[in-house]
Formats: C-alpha cells, sequence, structure tokens
C-alpha cells in the first residue's frame, strides 16, 4: 500500500522508524504493527529508497525472539557502522508478561550484529542490559548510539524515567558509554529537564556549528521537538518554533546524505478510518527535510521526491487565477474551482495578505457552495495555522445547542510568521493523508477520511488578500514516477 512519497506496508502499519544511510541509499527499518488479536511479537522490517518517492519492501529484519524471550517485541532502536564493516542493531527488548524488581512492564537495551550487510542479523543476548540504579524498569528504551570523535568513546543514549520525583515530571534521557560496544558503563544523564513524562526516540547529531537533540515528547503534547547547542554537551537552547510537525508526525529520527538532512517519521492513522477517531499507534511513514537557517534553527518541508510524486499541472490552475482579489473587510470571500480535486494533487498558493487580515486560507474537498469542507487556516494576527473542518462534530443536531460545534482540534495547529506580504500555502493530498506548508518551512500533516472528494478553495475573512498564484499539480501516467526506473535498488540493498 506505498503510495508514492509515503509509506504503508500491505495489511499492516508503520512504527518507529529507524533510519540508516550509507551509499546514497536510505535503510529504513521499521516497527510492523499488525493490531492483530491476540498481539503478535514486534519485528523490524525494512524498506530501501534512494529517491525518497518510491519505497522498496525487503521484509522482516529483526524478528520477533518468540512468546518467551525478552525480545518478544523488538522496539525502537539504532544502528551504527565500525570500522571492519560490522553493523550493530542496538534495538528495546520487551515482553509483556515479565517484569521488572519495581514490578513495572520489564524493558531491556539488546544487541544484535551482521556482517553481511544487513541481509542477516546474529543476536547477543550476553548483551543484553537494563536499567540502572535510580530509574524505573518499564522505561528503559529507544537506545541511540553515536560515536564521540573528542572523547574516543561510544556513547549510548536511553528514554529513561528516574524512580522518583512528580510523577509527570520524572522524563531523562539516560546515558551509558562504551569502548567496544559491547560492554556498557552508565554515567551521567545526557539531559535531564524535568518537565516530560519521557522524551521518546532521542538522537543527536552535528550539523556545521551546531549539535541538534531531536526527541519526541510523551507528555501533555504528542510531538517531535529539537534543541540545539554549540557543544554536545549543552546547554540547549529552545528555539522559538521547536517542533518539526503537529499532532499527527511522531516519533520522527534523521539520516543525513549529501550535507542534507530528513527525517522519517509516521502520519498517525485514527480509530475507524473517521475523523473523530482516536489517534492511534502508527500509521504511515512520511519524510521531510530540513534547511538549517543562518541561526541554526530549522525550517521543514515536504521532500523534493515527494513533490516529484505530483507533478503534472492541472491547466488554468483549475479555474482560479492568479490576481484575484478577496476583499472582504468585515465579512468573508471566497472563490472554488469548479470541479472536484484528484484524489492526489499538490496545490501551490501564494496569498498577498493586507495588514489587518484577520484570516485566510484554502478550503479542501468543499461542497459546491462552500458550506462544508475541510479548512487550511492562516492567522496572521494570532501567528498560525490551523487545521480545521465545517461542520465539526456537533453535540446535537442544531448548532444553537448550548454545546455548540466542537472547537478545532488545538494539536493541528503550527506557530508561524505571517506579517503582512506574500506566503505561500502548499498543499499535498494523497487519499487519506494531508500535509500541508507554510512558506517552505512549517509543516502540519494530518488524515482527512470522512471527505473523499470535493472542490478546492481559497477564502479570506475580515480582511483583503490577492491570490499572487494557484497551481494545481497531479500525479504522472504511470511508470513515469519518480523510482519506476530504479530497477537495481533492491539488487543494490541485498
Amino acid at each position: 500500500m506505498s503510495q508514492q512519497g509515503f509509506y504503508r506496508p500491505q495489511g499492516a502499519w508503520v512504527g518507529d522508524v529507524i533510519p540508516w544511510q550509507e551509499d546514497g541509499i536510505f535503510h529504513l527499518f521499521y516497527l510492523r504493527e499488525t493490531r492483530r488479536t491476540p498481539a503478535e511479537g514486534m519485528p523490524w522490517h525494512r524498506v530501501v529508497t534512494e529517491d525518497l518517492a518510491g519505497f522498496q519492501e525487503l521484509g522482516e529484519s529483526i524478528g520477533s525472539g518468540g512468546t518467551s524471550a525478552d525480545d518478544f517485541n523488538v522496539y525502537t532502536g539504532s544502528i551504527v557502522l565500525e570500522a571492519d564493516g560490522t553493523h550493530h542493531a542496538f534495538y528495546t527488548g520487551q515482553n509483556p508478561a515479565k517484569t521488572g524488581k519495581d514490578g513495572r512492564p520489564l524493558q531491556l537495551v539488546m544487541h544484535a550484529t551482521s556482517n553481511d550487510g544487513m541481509r542477516t542479523w546474529q543476536r547477543h543476548p550476553e548483551d543484553t542490559f537494563g536499567v540502572t540504579d535510580g530509574y524505573e524498569t518499564g522505561d528503559w528504551r529507544d537506545p541511540f548510539v553515536f560515536w564521540d570523535e573528542e572523547a574516543r568513546l561510544w556513547r549510548m543514549l536511553i528514554t529513561a524515567r528516574r524512580a522518583e520525583g512528580p510523577a509527570r515530571r520524572r522524563g531523562v534521557i539516560a546515558q551509558c558509554v562504551s569502548s567496544d560496544l559491547v560492554r556498557w558503563e552508565p554515567t551521567e544523564p545526557f539531559w535531564d529537564p524535568q518537565r516530560y513524562v519521557a522524551m521518546e526516540c532521542p538522537e543527536v547529531f552535528q550539523w556545521g556549528e551546531w549539535w541538534y537533540l531531536v526527541y519526541s515528547e510523551f507528555s501533555d503534547a504528542f510531538t517531535t521537538r529539537y534543541r540545539m547547542s554549540r557543544s554536545q554537551h549543552g546547554p540547549w537552547i529552545v528555539p522559538e518554533h521547536d517542533t518539526l510537525d503537529g499532532r499527527a508526525f511522531y516519533a520522527a529520527k534523521s539520516a543525513g546524505r549529501d550535507g542534507r538532512r530528513f527525517f522519517f517519521g509516521w502520519i498517525a492513522s485514527r480509530e475507524g478510518a473517521r475523523d473523530d477517531g482516536a489517534w492511534q499507534w502508527a500509521g504511515t511513514m512520511a519524510v521531510l527535510e530540513a534547511d538549517q537557517r543562518p541561526d541554526g534553527t530549522l525550517a521543514f518541508h515536504p521532500t523534493d521526491g515527494l513533490r516529484d510524486t505530483l507533478d503534472t499541472e492541472i491547466a488554468d490552475g483549475a479555474g482560479i487565477a492568479a490576481g484575484t482579489l478577496l476583499d472582504a473587510p468585515s465579512s468573508r470571500a471566497e472563490v472554488l474551482t469548479s470541479t472536484d480535486a484528484p484524489s492526489a494533487f499538490r496545490s501551490v498558493v501564494r496569498f498577498g495578505i493586507s495588514g489587518g487580515t484577520t484570516e485566510c486560507g484554502v478550503l479542501l474537498r468543499a461542497s459546491a457552495d462552500g458550506d462544508e469542507a475541510y479548512v487550511l487556516r492562516l492567522e496572521p494576527k494570532r501567528g498560525r495555522l490551523v487545521f480545521d473542518r465545517w461542520p465539526r462534530r456537533s453535540t446535537g443536531t442544531e448548532q444553537w445547542q448550548i454545546s455548540g460545534d466542537v472547537p478545532f482540534a488545538i494539536e493541528l495547529e503550527r506557530p508561524c510568521h505571517l506579517e503582512p506580504g506574500v506566503h505561500e500555502l502548499e498543499v499535498i493530498v494523497d487519499g487519506d493523508i494531508c500535509v500541508a506548508t507554510v512558506d517552505n518551512a512549517t509543516v502540519l500533516s494530518t488524515r482527512i477520511y470522512d471527505r473523499p472528494t470535493g472542490r478546492l478553495g481559497v477564502f479570506v475573512g475580515e480582511g483583503t488578500v490577492t491570490i499572487d498564484a494557484f497551481s494545481v499539480f497531479t500525479r504522472a501516467e504511470p511508470g513515469d514516477e519518480p523510482g519506476s526506473h530504479d530497477h537495481d535498488l533492491v539488487a543494490a540493498a541485498t
């Protein structure tokens, strides 16, 4: 079920991704979630890609250890390459039938190696280790290993929780060190902000003169954040806009190639494949590229590979002409396309926003009169992009009931600078996936289930905008899409 530029395996979902780049190929190990009952042991599977548009499944990589094994579930970890050509996988082993000394479900750090280019892996159960003193046994996961050139040793970051302290602020990134990737010694925590329940899937990397710490917050906000520093030892600076995406894009980890940085996460599905369904763990793999600004902060946007999968322009901008003026200083104005949008498309709209404008944006899958639609709303006065829909889920049959129509989901908004002037809103829709980007820097990903078809539109509320550009692109004919000619990719990877 691979949508071009995204990836989901047939009959399953993508959980946390463990990216590894080698010789120009991204090897994307991922937790394969089937959601079957009774639960199956979770394995690592692997897909490979070169262009970040076509993803090719290579099947199981590290399988479940079995019902009685410590690694019945093979959870998140990392890959490193030793100088002798040996690949090392460090991962979380978990078995719900096993508990630690504190009665919590036991999590362990485990080790496997490959000497044949990551085709097969040999487990090393003798290298398994659990929490050190002072930490909960139920949170000891997501080992991230990297080489510290300055200290000439390997460092391992581990998602952990203090055994004592306020229950919702015990999250810590623990640290162990090793000289041989076999024996690990605990050392001082890598980061202890005393703010979160846990900081999942941590990683650290250097890019130019800056170091970056990336983690997924498991607390009041379910999102991936980053911090920055001039040193791997901190102090860690909080950038003004510190999230990669919104609520639906989670557990992102990165890999570099040719001086560029790509983040691999998953867009969560919703229960029942409906807009009001609860968010579910795992979903569809998605990739964002980061750009490094002169001050070291990061801007995020879809990859060129994803954009190239939707590069066939629909003539005349689907009926909304450049130069269209929407002037509604105390009301609302909108323009809709004359026909429905394709099920997969990329739309690029440039708004010339006048000072004092309250809101403007794009309507997705709108009814012919625009009264029902998904809404991507730019709010200059509040400095944010919001994903909304109308009508929202109402608690009754009438809008004037006291409960009214529930507000938009606060999890689906992103802060961004929207000073008067020209701003670009790019929208990529592929089936039930929607990825919106403001000024090639701020991304908001989500799901859209309940309205499978409808028109595109632009609108303004209490303000004035000029539509400087309106373009719609759809998918090329089969066989012409990016990745369709990479016949040798799987052979090279295997």
